[in-house]
């Protein structure tokens, strides 16, 4: 709280390092107090990517022959291609933006489940396909607890649907459940080695656990697969 109080009262000597004093401009200070205030916003969409952030530092930066993807530990030439070929739901997986995430899922419904039959489902218990059902409507209805408990007794039936991984994986980033989130991504991939969408919600996840190395390089394969995918 107190860097917060910090941050708005553009108080930036107060935040730095003592042993940068004499390194950086008062604009300087001002400029990474604004990205500092931009990024710690509420809403994920109201943040900005780390592709936007490299950018906004180049200039700042002073050590030169250290560049800003080594200094933020980021693989080279990464941020670059992933940004030219990423589809709105890798976009908003970068940005941790759940609900342009929900509404995307819900558009897209179950016709990524390819190979997998629903009418092979109603030959089992009714009452195992009657819980999806609900958790479709709960997902539709932004109930998501209430999604989570159908889901998870549609899983329990021992029903596979990476798209129902997928919805619960949402549902729970949307409770902050980071870990349980990255298994049903995880589990959707399993189920769907080449669906982009389950390496999206996982770099999701793991932005959400701080994993953010990993997260770009789980967005790099989504990406990958999708330009396979459509090539």
């Amino acid at each position: 709280m107190q860097a917060l109080d910090l941050i708005r009262g553009k108080n930036f000597l107060m935040l730095m390092d003592s042993c940068l004093e004499g390194h950086f401009s008062n604009d300087d200070g001002t400029e990474l107090v604004r990205l500092a205030s931009r990024c710690l916003q509420y809403e994920p969409r109201e943040r900005p990517n780390v592709k936007s952030l490299v950018t906004a530092l180049t200039p700042i930066q002073k050590e030169t022959e250290v560049p800003s993807h080594v200094l933020m530990g980021i693989p080279h030439g990464t941020l670059s291609s992933q940004q030219k070929i990423l589809t709105p739901l890798g976009e908003a997986c970068s940005r941790m933006d759940l609900t342009a995430i929900h509404e995307m899922l819900e558009k897209n419904g179950y016709k990524d489940d390819e190979g997998l039959s629903f009418q092979m489902w109603t030959d089992q218990i009714q009452e195992t396909l009657n819980s999806k059902k609900r958790g479709d409507t709960a997902f539709r209805a932004k109930e998501f607890e209430t999604a989570i408990e159908c889901y998870t007794h549609f899983i329990g039936g021992m029903m596979v649907s990476p798209t129902v991984f997928a919805r619960r994986c949402l549902c729970y980033m949307l409770f902050d459940m980071p870990q349980e989130a990255l298994g049903d991504a995880m589990q959707a991939q399993v189920i769907s080695p080449e669906w982009p969408t389950a390496f999206y919600l996982q770099a999701a996840a793991l932005f959400s656990l701080g994993m953010d190395k990993d997260a770009l390089e789980t967005l790099k394969d989504g990406t990958d697969l999708e330009a396979r995918k459509h090539s």
